[in-house]
């Protein structure tokens, strides 16, 4: 592992287990933030993930590179389904704390924080640009990962200790992700198929996630704002460094 990788690696890990202790003590300030990292989710699908796949691919190839955008978009969805993953503290499902799925969440939060890293590791395979630009927006929104892990848990009345222990886990997934990433090659057609299936993962977050979570009780052009400024911020870095 280079010494960029390395560093991006750990700031993703901070960034997590930042967001994790944030949401323990600041839940009502988080708007703006969270608006900020949607946008550059959404900068990095539009300005560099997908670009990038096509680029790959070569020519012809707008069926090979939507299909697996498609794909990642659906089953993260899935996911959310399947196990409620969704940190807005007003709604309670109508039912009474569920313990063993509030670890069930939490879990699944974690895999999902590893593919994040794995995202960064790859990207770097195919360029130091496309490494960087994926590793700002998984830095990004790897804050708001730490934090929907302990809303989830802190909502089914999980002990402060073992929602600590779990925002550990959490945070340490995306560093694994990375060190993952280094001990695989992958041909160019494969690393596209990814770097789709990672901007529908983004594409969901960004806009199913995050956006609606910055809604609830705050004034909506102060998110829409830091949206903004955050897709504006990716653009210009990508620009800038082709």
């Amino acid at each position: 592992m280079t010494p960029m990788v390395f560093l991006f690696a750990l700031a993703a890990l901070v960034s997590t287990y930042v967001g994790g202790l944030f949401a323990l003590k600041y839940r009502d300030h988080l708007h703006r933030i969270l608006g900020f990292a949607s946008g550059v989710l959404l900068g990095a699908v539009f300005f560099e993930l997908l670009p990038e796949a096509f680029s790959l691919r070569g020519s012809h190839s707008l069926i090979q590179t939507t299909l697996p955008l498609v794909i990642g978009f659906l089953c993260f969805h899935l996911l959310q389904r399947l196990f409620f993953l969704h940190s807005c503290p007003e709604e309670d499902h109508g039912s009474l704390p569920h313990y063993h799925l509030a670890q069930l969440g939490a879990g699944t939060f974690t895999l999902h924080s590893f593919f994040d890293g794995l995202a960064i590791g790859l990207s770097f395979q195919v360029g130091n640009i496309l490494g960087f630009i994926v590793a700002f927006a998984v830095i990004a929104h790897d804050f708001s990962d730490g934090l929907n892990t302990v809303t989830l848990l802190l909502r089914h009345q999980v002990h402060e200790k073992k929602i600590k222990l779990w925002l550990l886990v959490d945070a340490v997934a995306p560093f694994l992700g990375v060190l993952v990433a280094q001990k695989i090659h992958l041909s160019q057609s494969v690393l596209a198929s990814l770097l789709s299936i990672f901007a529908g993962f983004f594409l969901y977050i960004a806009t199913a996630d995050l956006l609606p979570e910055t809604h609830h009780s705050h004034k909506q052009w102060q998110t829409l704002g830091a949206t903004i400024v955050g897709a504006s911020f990716m653009f210009f870095v990508s620009y800038c460094l082709r």
